[in-house]
C-alpha cells in the first residue's frame, strides 16, 4: 500500500512516520486515515511485534490538527470529526494487541499529544513540547484528551494543562509520568527500538491480553478485575503458555509464535 502522508517501514518492530514536515506533521483527515490503514495492516501482519511512531524531521511529532480543515464546521459537523476520528485512529491505537511506543520528536500538541497518549508509552527526545492548546481555538481536546490526560498524570494536572493551553517541556512530562523516558534527540529512535527489543522477546499473546487487561480498568462498564481473571485464563490456552512454562522448567529461552 503507498501513502502519501506518512512512511511505513516493516519488520519484527515496524515504524510508521508522519511525514509532513513542510506541516510539522499536523494531523488532516487523509492522514488520521493513513495512519489508520497502517496501523490495521500492520496488526494483521503476524511478524511484526511492536510499532513505533514518531513524526519526521526534529522539530515536531505532530504539532496538532489541521486546522484549515474544520474551521468552518457545525456543531454537528464538530462532534462528527471527533467521533470518527477517535474510532478509527485514537481508539483503534489504543486497543491494538499489538504494543505501540510514541517516539515524540519535538512539538507533540493537540491532536498530537492525543495521538502520542494513545499510544501503548512514550519516549521523547529532550526537546520536545506537548499541550493541549485547543481551549485558545475556542474548542476543547476531541480526540481523547480530556478523558486520557487525567488517567496519565492525574486530574488537576490535566486541568491546568488544559485550561492554560500551556506547554510542558519533555523533563516536565517525564515528571509527571506523561513519558517515560527522555533523550537526545539523535538518540531517541535507536533508544526506543532497544525498548521494543526487550519487548519482542517476550510473548505477543500474553502481551495482547495484557493491554487488554489493563485498558479495562478506564472503560466505563468494564470490570478490570474480571477482564484480567479472564485474561489470565485464555493465556493457558496458547502455544506461548505451553512453551513459555516448558522453557522456564527446562531452564532455556523461550521461542514464542505468537500462537
Amino acid at each position: 500500500m503507498t501513502y502519501e502522508n506518512i512512511l511505513v517501514a516493516n519488520g519484527t518492530i515496524a515504524q510508521i512516520t508522519i511525514n509532513r514536515p513542510e506541516k510539522l506533521n499536523a494531523l488532516n483527515r487523509q492522514t488520521i486515515q493513513e495512519l489508520h490503514d497502517a496501523f490495521e495492516t500492520a496488526e494483521n501482519n503476524p511478524d511484526i511485534k511492536v510499532i513505533i511512531l514518531t513524526g519526521s524531521g526534529e522539530k515536531a511529532f505532530v504539532a496538532g490538527a489541521d486546522i484549515s480543515e474544520f474551521a468552518s464546521f457545525s456543531v454537528e459537523e464538530g462532534a462528527q470529526l471527533a467521533a470518527h476520528g477517535q474510532e478509527i485512529l485514537f481508539d483503534f491505537v489504543e486497543n491494538l494487541r499489538t504494543p505501540v511506543i510514541a517516539a515524540v520528536n519535538g512539538f507533540a500538541l493537540g491532536g498530537g499529544l492525543e495521538l502520542a497518549m494513545a499510544c501503548h508509552f512514550r519516549i521523547a527526545s529532550e526537546n520536545a513540547k506537548m499541550g493541549l492548546p485547543e481551549v485558545s481555538l475556542g474548542v476543547i481536546p476531541g480526540y481523547g484528551g480530556t478523558q486520557r490526560l487525567p488517567q496519565l498524570i492525574g486530574k488537576g494536572k490535566a486541568m491546568e494543562m488544559i485550561m492554560t493551553a500551556g506547554m510542558i517541556t519533555a523533563e516536565e512530562a517525564k515528571s509527571c509520568g506523561l513519558v517515560n523516558y527522555v533523550v537526545p534527540q539523535g538518540e531517541l529512535l535507536e533508544f526506543t527500538h532497544g525498548i521494543a527489543q526487550k519487548i519482542i522477546k517476550n510473548s505477543p499473546t500474553a502481551i495482547g491480553q495484557a493491554i487488554k487487561a489493563v485498558n479495562a480498568s478506564y472503560k466505563e462498564g468494564l470490570d478490570g478485575f474480571k477482564t484480567e481473571i479472564k485474561a489470565f485464563g485464555k493465556c493457558f490456552g496458547t502455544e506461548d503458555f505451553k512453551e513459555g512454562t516448558t522453557a522456564f522448567l527446562e531452564k532455556r529461552k523461550a521461542a514464542f509464535t505468537g500462537k
